[in-house]
């Protein structure tokens, strides 16, 4: 059984989340997710009277989380079959996409990669359909919740099987597991370690997705961005990848031996050694 984090125990006292559904049929799901995530649970008649600012419901389309109140935008998922991702599957330019020459994909080449700061599995998705081994580490019990279910609902549609089956996820603090891979012998360590951390906001900012304001209320910033840059450089076999807003500062100052820039955001790339 999942137990409940410090950041979800104290969030739960300003009634931030709660579990809920709105057919009976989804009842018994959401109430032994309310146990496992030490949270209420709640039949949903009207979103815009529910006493919390957050839900994660229980549908026929799996696990969603929604905001609350007058007139909330639509609900958050991890979604591998439909959408933004399955267009960019189809459509985003394989291995000419700058996520995928980061992480060194190339002619014959294709990487395992550690995403250790693994959110809704998106990049880890794109590795995975490019051919990579993905070993995804997602800390926020709630997250994973998110991304086992779509991973989950993804492995039903027969033209997905084989990239989900590259996927593995675990429930860890990145820290931890970064520090139990230190432990294996080279060889079993991936070759590329991935980090995409939360940016910490700014008010000045322009708006984020409605999936990052979310994800800023209920999990909060990665505070720990720099510590992970040190422990994922002394595990990588071959580099470390770091995914920035296209202005930020690098992790803890230090300059990557190059980058890939677009429009919004860039990838920092710490080079260890030539990719086999």
């Amino acid at each position: 059984m999942l137990t409940c984090p410090s950041w979800l125990r104290v969030q739960l006292d300003q009634a931030l989340l709660a579990c809920g559904w709105q057919e009976p049929a989804f009842a018994a799901r959401a109430e032994l997710l309310a146990a496992q995530l030490k949270v209420p649970v709640v039949q949903v008649v009207s979103l815009q009277d529910l006493p919390f600012a957050y839900l994660l419901l229980c549908d026929a389309s799996g696990l969603a989380l929604q905001m609350c109140g007058k007139k909330p935008p639509g609900p958050v998922r991890a979604d591998f079959v439909s959408g933004a991702v399955a267009h960019r599957r189809q459509f985003g330019g394989g291995q000419g996409q700058m996520i995928a020459k980061a992480c060194g994909i190339a002619k014959g080449i294709r990487p395992s990669v550690a995403d250790v700061t693994a959110g809704l599995g998106r990049d880890a998705f794109v590795l995975a359909s490019l051919g990579c081994q993905v070993q995804m580490v997602e800390r926020s019990a709630l997250v994973h919740l998110l991304l086992d279910d779509g991973l989950v609902r993804a492995a039903e549609h027969p033209d997905l099987q084989n990239i989900i089956a590259r996927m593995a996820l675990v429930h860890s603090d990145a820290l931890d597991w970064l520090g139990h891979q230190a432990r294996l012998p080279a060889s079993e360590r991936p070759q590329v370690v991935y980090l995409d951390p939360m940016f910490p906001h700014r008010e000045k900012a322009a708006l984020v997705k409605k999936e990052m304001l979310l994800f800023r209320d209920l999990v909060g910033d990665d505070a720990d961005a720099d510590g992970l840059l040190d422990a994922a450089l002394a595990i990588a076999q071959c580099r470390v990848v770091v995914k920035r807003p296209r202005k930020a500062p690098c992790l803890m100052e230090h300059e990557p031996a190059y980058r890939l820039e677009g429009k919004s955001s860039r990838y920092d790339i710490y080079s260890l050694k030539k990719l086999f």
